[in-house]
């Protein structure tokens, strides 16, 4: 059997710190802010559903959230000597040396519940969904004696992840909610979840994060963006996530080729284009394929705006303001790089679900979309 301290994490995003070590919240200023006025006003709900794209910060808010209120007397604190009611509070944190926090960081705090696909020791892996067997499991955990001021915390995450037998135990302790307790639901996708759930839920909406605080919430997890900060905020759509993934993978490279070939119309750079599909073979191949593939459907997409709009998105890779200008003119150039980046999507799937060569996919790909561009920016010529 797996010893516990090697079990691998379904809810760490990978070359990161875990949600619970992270010491800031950055750039969600608005639902912290949100959450502390329920807090402080008394009325504070039950359920909170913690949406947002993924990678923005949902689970670190989560976190957050459970340390404060743990930290927090199960009771509103009356006046002082003099008759002053103490402050409300501004702000969710908690002092690292805070007992509570050393706890929480242990996992070891009485008060809290983690909800989260477990470990499966007949199959050697993580359950790919939360089982009814997991959400059983907060029977038990309310039933116990409250401690530390009889607040009890459980965060899901995600919600998404929970089977239709989970959902629905779940539901039934967000309809008849223990006394003192708070449960946070991250959800990637909240509309895949039960309208049910949902509606029993307040909902807290977290943005993707501006340039300059991903550049504070990659250095916080030891990646320091320097001067790429911009494009990653733009090619993650401002996940921490996503750029992590990027960082890691040198996401910003393979766009910047991307980008070059495209530049390079109508006289493509072939070795350079072959060079470019074979970097997605060997060690990590799948890793790096599966990016290749979600940055060419980006690229495909920042196309379409360009033409839809008049307007070029801010620059992710040197030149590509020019490119993208050049490619995309007008409306009729939006709809069929639109058009291409379905139909080459789809191909890009079924290339994968036959085990086509990875290089071979990338190459074919990269040459249609050099194809198609000679189709769309030859006048009065469909795509």
């Amino acid at each position: 059997m797996t010893a516990p301290d090697d079990l691998p994490e379904p809810d760490r995003i990978e070359g990161a710190p875990h949600p619970r070590e992270t010491a800031r919240l950055i750039g969600q200023g608005a639902a912290e802010a949100t959450f502390l006025e329920a807090f402080s006003g008394g009325r504070m709900h039950h359920g909170w559903l913690l949406t947002g794209p993924r990678g923005v910060g949902k689970a670190t808010l989560a976190w957050s959230i459970a340390r404060f209120l743990l930290a927090q007397p199960a009771e509103p604190q009356g006046a002082g000597l003099f008759g002053d009611a103490p402050p409300a509070p501004d702000s969710l944190a908690i002092a690292p040396d805070h007992p509570v926090a050393h706890r929480i960081a242990a996992l070891s705090d009485p008060g809290l519940f983690l909800l989260r696909r477990a470990w499966d020791d007949k199959k050697k892996g993580l359950k790919t969904v939360i089982t009814v067997d997991e959400v059983r499991k907060l029977h038990a955990f309310f039933g116990l004696s409250a401690t530390e001021g009889g607040r009890r915390v459980v965060i899901v995450d995600s919600a998404d992840e929970m089977n239709p037998n989970a959902a629905n135990a779940l539901l039934k302790l967000l309809e008849e909610p223990p006394a003192r307790a708070t449960l946070l639901l991250v959800s990637h996708q909240p509309a895949r979840l039960l309208p049910t759930i949902r509606s029993r839920c307040r909902e807290l909406r977290l943005s993707p994060l501006a340039p300059p605080d991903m550049a504070q919430a990659l250095a916080q997890a030891g990646h320091a963006p320097g001067e790429g900060a911009g494009a990653l905020a733009e090619l993650s759509g401002g996940s921490v996530g996503e750029a992590l993934r990027l960082l890691q993978l040198d996401g910003l490279t393979l766009y910047s080729e991307l980008v070059a070939l495209l530049a390079g119309h109508p006289r493509m750079d072939r070795p350079r284009a072959i060079a470019l599909a074979q970097s997605v073979t060997g060690k990590g191949a799948e890793a790096r394929l599966d990016l290749a593939l979600r940055l060419i459907e980006l690229l495909l997409s920042r196309l379409a705006r360009t033409g839809a709009t008049a307007q070029t998105p801010p620059e992710a890779a040197q030149d590509e303001a020019a490119m993208l200008a050049r490619l995309s003119p007008d409306a009729h150039a939006a709809r069929g790089w639109a058009e291409a980046a379905q139909t080459l999507s789809a191909r890009a799937r079924q290339g994968k679900a036959v085990n086509l060569d990875p290089a071979s996919l990338i190459l074919d790909t990269v040459l249609r979309i050099d194809d198609i561009a000679g189709r769309l920016t030859a006048r009065g010529t469909p795509a």
